[in-house]
């Protein structure tokens, strides 16, 4: 699976699975966290911040492995942000890192994204996460800095770089969910 280790898979969690997503976020170790949050974001943070995602329709896709999700990608709803752009947001736990997940959950998230009709998301990252800078500049973002963070958007209507324009299925339900996405367009 896109040199992804054996034992893992990605999916979408179900509203059922969204605690694994607070056991996620709260695995990652603190620089990690700082990376994912922007800031600093103690226990009560995260598994408000869960709670949240579950309660407002956050799209989370997951790495799994053993059952437990070692990375997230998020897909915020539109109607969450000041302008109508969905935010998207990764986090992958150092055991899982180098091993090609960031980069299959951010085509994933895009294939979502786009399936669902829209035509841009807005990224935000620490200036530290160098990691998240050069993957969101790989899927064609294009990030400004300021008041210590990035921040920049991906036009999904025009993609930029290869890997933004690249399908990305990964099992015979990912096949099946493009062609019925494709067949509504």
């Amino acid at each position: 699976m896109n040199g992804l280790p054996a034992n893992g898979s990605i999916r979408t969690l179900t509203a059922r699975e969204m605690l694994l997503l607070r056991e996620h976020l709260l695995r990652l170790d603190p620089e990690s966290r700082r990376d994912r949050f922007n800031g600093a974001a103690d226990e009560s943070f995260v598994e408000s911040y869960a709670a949240r995602c579950l309660a407002d329709g956050t799209v989370v896709i997951g790495y799994v492995e053993d059952g437990k999700v070692l990375g997230a990608a998020e897909l915020h709803q539109p109607d969450s942000s000041d302008d109508g752009v969905p935010e998207i947001a990764f986090s992958v736990e150092r055991s899982a890192r180098r091993k090609g997940v960031g980069s299959v959950l951010f085509k994933r998230l895009i294939t979502e994204a786009e399936g669902r009709g829209h035509e841009s998301l807005r990224i935000t990252t620490g200036y530290r996460n160098k990691a998240m800078r050069a993957l969101a500049h790989k899927f064609g973002a294009h990030l400004t800095f300021r008041h210590g963070e990035s921040t920049g958007s991906i036009d999904l209507k025009h993609p930029t770089q290869p890997e933004a324009a690249t399908p990305a299925v990964t099992t015979a339900a990912d096949a099946a969910r493009a062609a019925m996405n494709f067949s509504r367009a």
